[in-house]
């Protein structure tokens, strides 16, 4: 059922990207971020596409995994671009496909489903980059380190960072235990896949009760080991692996300055994703 979520799981290995300061990557994505939502036409959408090729091919992680995280948000992409096939409405008359009372399809609505539905693709697969080749521990320092400052006005930096840390570590062990449960359920007769909406709603309760009680005692667990450990939060606490800024950082900085200046400029060159419709309409 949910065997090829890969959002949060860490692939070993020895690459490029796997080696870069986690802060950096941490900059590096939010930077990302901006590019994907700064870019307005297709042309800079594909700079940003080539840019995350070009990472993953440096993490050595196999696109297939890269890919099925993708698969966590796909009922929202087909969601959000259904809504704005039927429902988004701009341009003249010319460009309109279909109209039925408030309902309206054109030429416009389906650029932008396309547009918004390659925003979210590229916005999930370059966030699963970062937990792919960044491990939980180095996640933790780093947003740490980026953090800092917040501790001047006592925020509690290292509890926000492990807390985040600790949610993204188990986010593959609760779909293994969902599905554990699931397993467990059709061996005693349940049925998930049959019926109407609702039913296959109520369907969901036995694995919802029996996925809250575990999620809880493992949240129990978790704290007595820590406690067993002696954990007290950050104060004395030391770092057994010093986070250093290498040339890789700097290279991947020059990288991302080089998409982001890119992105701008095919923005001012070439207009909206919008320009595309007259091109094809002439």
């Amino acid at each position: 059922m949910l065997n090829d979520v890969t959002f949060g799981q860490y692939y070993p290995t020895r690459s490029f990207v796997h080696n870069m300061d986690p802060r950096a990557k941490i900059v590096f994505m939010i930077a990302y971020i901006v590019a994907i939502f700064v870019a307005d036409n297709f042309l800079a959408l594909a700079a940003v596409t080539l840019f995350l090729i070009v990472a993953v091919l440096f993490s050595r992680v196999p696109f297939g995994r890269v890919l099925r995280s993708v698969k966590m948000i796909l009922f929202l992409i087909l969601f959000t671009a259904v809504l704005n096939l039927f429902f988004y409405s701009s341009g003249g008359e010319e460009h309109m496909i279909w109209q039925w009372k408030f309902l309206s399809l054109s030429w416009e609505s389906v650029v932008n489903m396309i547009f918004l539905a390659l925003r979210l693709f590229l916005l999930v697969m370059g966030t699963s980059v970062l937990t792919l080749t960044t491990t939980p521990v180095a996640l933790t320092d780093g947003i740490e380190s980026l953090l800092t400052p917040l501790k001047w006005i006592r925020v509690p930096v290292h509890e926000l960072a492990l807390i985040m840390s600790i949610a993204l570590r188990f986010i593959p062990t609760l779909m293994d235990e969902t599905n554990r449960i699931v397993a467990a359920q059709k061996a005693r007769g349940a049925d998930f896949e049959s019926g109407g909406l609702i039913k296959r709603a109520k369907a969901v309760v036995p694995i919802l009760i029996p996925l809250l009680v575990s999620a809880f005692r493992r949240a129990e667990d978790l704290g007595d080991a820590m406690d067993a450990r002696c954990y007290s939060g950050a104060k004395g606490r030391t770092k057994y692996k010093k986070l250093v800024f290498t040339w890789r950082d700097l290279l991947g900085l020059l990288l991302l300055g080089a998409l982001i200046a890119g992105v701008v400029l095919f923005n001012i060159y070439f207009g909206g994703k919008f320009g595309i419709i007259d091109y094809f309409m002439q």
